[in-house]
């Protein structure tokens, strides 16, 4: 299953403070954490070794990759690119909706928020030694308003543009009212050479490493099966504070497999150093190999303090058979949860219930008054149920075929005009009702196979296709399925970002996350009320009134989240006493520690 997190340039979003004066970071609701002469962030080592390297998967998990572009639709882009390139500005991973200087010295925005302003670092450089400067910035601002993804174009749609002030300065300027996350938005967007990509065309994909001005660049690959990322040694930024303790190993390297076992296998033999684990039964059975037995590799399991988003089974509402909530709802019933995740799960899991799990914008019991001040108004255009009970997944007997849930989902395909000819749901027009999942693996499919068993016990003509990772993205991009499954999550500052998952500009545009094709103005209402929240409080209940409406629709079948993160890797490595607040800090914090690798090596 693809992890479809929230889009790689829409990172941190969040508000910028009123001081119209420079500053050396931006926060999302009030004083930033750190200083502006902090000297490194609390969740590092700031004395961390360099070098030594790390092999692991990634979080994306592809089989393959043609392209090094990661910012353009086509092509599939390989993963770690983002160590090539710095931006302006950068998140600190305990603090959300906060981000610190990088290229940019100092920020101002100005009194009316129309506008902010990056003073440059004069000793920023590209990795062949070129000055970064205004220009770079600018240019970059250009071909991703123009060329870039159509997730990336949507967040930057309100600045009116990018202006060279001098060589070591930049401002830029936005328009509308929306203009709260914009800042942050700026800042984190990924720097090119303009000289590059005046020789290089953008547009294109491309197996030639590019230009970039980041801790890292490309030192070896083989489409299909590494990419390999080597710390730069002249890296321009790599005492500044936001970089201090990070960036530690001297080479980071992809792995690429076909099959899963393939994987586990390459853990187990030594050539991956590193295995994020996703599947529950794999984690409670698989992992008894001799390495793990005797310590050399150890199996551990962070705490995951992000919000868990949202993962489910979403249907494509531009599909008439799914317009019906009756069928929508009557498929959602036949999901036996509490019987998979006994059965198949080992009880890992929790059933999701929120667009916004595990976080403060998750909706729960009635609306308060605070909500429905901002739901009233948007009434007519409601469901009923947003203003009762926040929706939830009905949960079953455990059975795996709750008689009660499915007569409730035959009286509900009956009612929606979808009638049992003895085998199948037929409409008025004799079609057949048609359900189709898109799966890129086959792993998924024992989930899948009891809930397709119910399906057709309805008589929906629900089937499994199972296609490689080539075609999932592409029809995934075209919206070429029925239902898909797929996880997303924002983080706990979302602002503009969320039209690219349920705003009605994205649903009919390629390539974004809107996978089920939402488009409401009370969905878009709700979500500008977000962008414009001043506090989090504000923020935290307009987030709570959206999550409602979204739940009350129906467009999802909700799957199962969990609060930690599972890894297994070869005692190798250190580790800071202090674990980033939202992130994992592999990459970013970890270390190659040679005596713990020497061990290992003499089989102790």
């Amino acid at each position: 299953m693809k992890l479809v997190a929230a889009a790689a340039i829409a990172l941190c979003l969040g508000a910028a403070s009123a001081e119209a004066t420079p500053r050396h970071g931006i926060s999302a609701f009030g004083d930033l954490k750190y200083p502006a002469d902090f000297t490194h962030f609390d969740y590092v080592n700031p004395d961390a070794p360099k070098g030594g390297k790390i092999s692991q998967i990634g979080t994306a998990a592809m089989d393959t990759f043609d392209s090094f572009n990661n910012y353009i639709l086509k092509g599939d882009a390989a993963q770690g690119l983002e160590l090539l390139f710095d931006s302006l500005m950068v998140p600190a991973a305990d603090e959300p909706g906060s981000l610190y200087g990088l290229v940019a010295k100092d920020v101002e925005l100005a009194d009316d928020k129309k506008s902010v302003t990056f003073t440059l670092r004069p000793e920023a450089k590209f990795s062949d030694g070129t000055p970064l400067t205004a220009d770079d910035v600018c240019d970059s601002f250009r071909l991703l308003s123009t060329e870039g993804k159509e997730n990336i174009r949507i967040t930057i749609k309100d600045v009116s543009g990018c202006e060279v002030l001098d060589p070591h300065s930049v401002r830029y300027r936005f328009t509308g009212s929306r203009t709260r996350d914009l800042p942050l938005t700026v800042a984190s967007l990924p720097i090119f050479s303009k000289g590059y990509y005046a020789k290089v065309d953008f547009t294109k994909t491309t197996l030639t490493p590019p230009l970039g001005s980041g801790p890292y660049k490309i030192a070896s690959f083989k489409p299909g099966e590494y990419v390999a990322y080597g710390l730069r040694e002249d890296y321009w930024g790599k005492d500044l504070a936001v970089n201090k303790g990070r960036y530690n190993f001297g080479e980071i390297r992809y792995e690429y497999f076909r099959e899963r076992i393939a994987g586990f296998e390459a853990l187990k033999s030594g050539v991956l150093d590193l295995r994020e684990e996703f599947t529950s039964r794999d984690w409670a059975t698989a992992y008894n190999f001799p390495a793990l037995k005797d310590g050399r590799v150890l199996r551990v399991e962070l705490p995951d303090e992000t919000p868990s988003g949202a993962q489910g089974f979403f249907f494509n509402l531009r599909r008439e058979k799914f317009q019906d909530i009756r069928v929508r709802e009557a498929l959602n019933l036949a999901f036996d949860f509490e019987w998979a995740n006994k059965n198949l799960f080992f009880d890992s899991y929790k059933r999701t219930a929120s667009f916004f799990e595990n976080s403060p914008l998750k909706a729960e019991g009635k609306p308060t008054p605070e909500e429905l001040a901002l739901l009233e108004p948007l009434r007519d255009s409601l469901r009923p149920e947003v203003f009762g009970e926040a929706i939830v997944p009905v949960a079953s007997d455990g059975s795996g075929q709750d008689r009660k849930l499915l007569r409730r989902a035959t009286t509900l395909l009956d009612e929606a005009g979808w009638n049992n000819d003895g085998t199948l749901r037929r409409n008025a027009k004799g079609e057949t009702l048609d359900v189709e999942f898109l799966i890129e693996s086959p792993v998924f499919e024992r989930v899948l196979g009891p809930y397709v068993k119910n399906l057709r016990l309805l008589g929906v003509n629900a089937s499994i296709r199972t296609v490689d990772d080539a075609q999932y993205l592409k029809r995934q991009e075209d919206y070429d399925f029925d239902m898909i499954s797929t996880r997303f999550s924002t983080g706990l500052t979302p602002g503009d970002e969320l039209r690219i998952y349920f705003g009605s500009d994205s649903a009919s545009k390629p390539g974004t996350y809107n996978l089920s094709g939402v488009a409401s103005p009370a969905i878009d209402a709700l979500m500008d009320r977000m962008v414009e929240a001043r506090s989090r409080e504000e923020l935290n209940t307009a987030g709570r009134a959206l999550d409602r409406v979204l739940r009350a629709e129906q467009f999802w079948v909700p799957n199962w989240y969990k609060g930690t993160y599972w890894l297994a890797f070869w005692d190798k490595f250190g580790r800071p006493q202090i674990k980033p607040k939202y992130d994992r800090g592999i990459v970013d914090t970890w270390w190659y520690d040679e005596a713990k690798a020497k061990r290992i090596a003499n089989g102790n």
